[in-house]
């Protein structure tokens, strides 16, 4: 993987005032909440004993029992650490905004939040940057200076590629991650015709073994066309430039469409995998939404 990071003082000043703001969104709205609210979380080997009529025969060890003459089960405790795992898509339309922050802002900022929710319960949080292909990725660990590290590296990390195959994110996340993981998908979910399939199956794979909660990003300006005449658009993630007649009603519907239907897709599969997606629009503060998605899980999960 390629790591080509662009260092500054206006990018560190970025990460210091990401860094006050979300402070104390953590610790007023998250403290002791944030662990409670995941699903599954993951049990780690404790001890063996023998076996008794209503255990799981498929928790028996069958090396103890070969050696000792006689059926044992493993018995496993709930895992005192939640491992988190931030998946940002950083395509170019990461750059995209007609609000007062572009979308990679944003993402940095939920990407803060989260972290800090994290490092704030002695939880471990990972990051794995990805366009067309995995960029970068940095193990779960732990602690304030490690949380921070992650929002720098979100800002100012410079990707090789320019388009979207978060299916790729999810094959590499499978692989790398030992124990079930709250992974967070921070992403605008606007992929090639191509891609789709494939992520369809591979979020279906994916959310069997880990608690998948997609992040999608949305900007008012790419809902619909403006009527402005020709109007030449460059497509972020290709490069492509193509003039476009935005006053021609069959084109803006026919754009307007295409986009809705993508939309639809997402929502259907989000639907089907019973997954709990946060909105975020560019157009309004982020933090209402991860309220609700937060205490949604709590009443869940009580």
């Amino acid at each position: 993987m390629r790591h080509e990071r662009v260092f500054s003082k206006e990018v560190a000043a970025q990460v210091r005032r990401i860094e006050l703001r979300t402070r104390g969104l953590v610790e007023s709205l998250f403290s002791g909440e944030y662990r409670s609210v995941f699903k599954g979380r993951g049990m780690e080997f404790s001890d063996v004993r023998e076996y008794q009529p209503g255990d799981d025969v498929r928790a028996i060890d069958w090396n103890v029992t070969a050696r000792r003459g006689r059926p044992f089960v493993k018995e496993h405790i709930e895992e005192r650490e939640l491992t988190a795992l931030l998946i940002v898509d950083l395509s170019a339309s990461k750059d995209f905004g007609t609000g007062t922050k572009t979308n990679a802002v944003i993402a940095s900022e939920i990407a803060a939040i989260l972290a800090l929710a994290a490092t704030n319960n002695n939880d471990r949080v990972g990051l794995l940057l990805v366009t067309d292909r995995v960029e970068l990725f940095v193990p779960p660990d732990s602690g304030r200076r490690h949380a921070l590290r992650l929002v720098l590296d979100i800002l100012s990390f410079r990707p090789a590629g320019r388009g979207t195959k978060l299916s790729q994110a999810l094959e590499y996340a499978a692989r790398v991650l030992h124990r079930r993981t709250a992974v967070f998908l921070i992403s605008d979910f606007m992929m090639d015709d191509e891609s789709d399939p494939v992520f369809v199956h591979d979020a279906r794979r994916f959310s069997r073994e880990h608690d998948l909660v997609p992040i999608r990003l949305s900007d008012p300006g790419t809902v619909t066309l403006p009527d402005v005449g020709l109007l030449s658009l460059a497509d972020p993630e290709t490069g492509l430039r193509h003039i476009v007649n935005t006053g021609d009603e069959r084109v803006r519907r026919q754009y307007a469409e295409r986009r809705a239907a993508k939309r639809s897709a997402m929502d259907t599969l989000f639907r089907e995998l019973r997954l709990d997606v946060i909105e975020v629009s560019s157009a309004e503060d982020y933090v209402l939404p991860l309220i609700v998605f937060f205490r949604r899980r709590e009443r869940v999960t009580r």
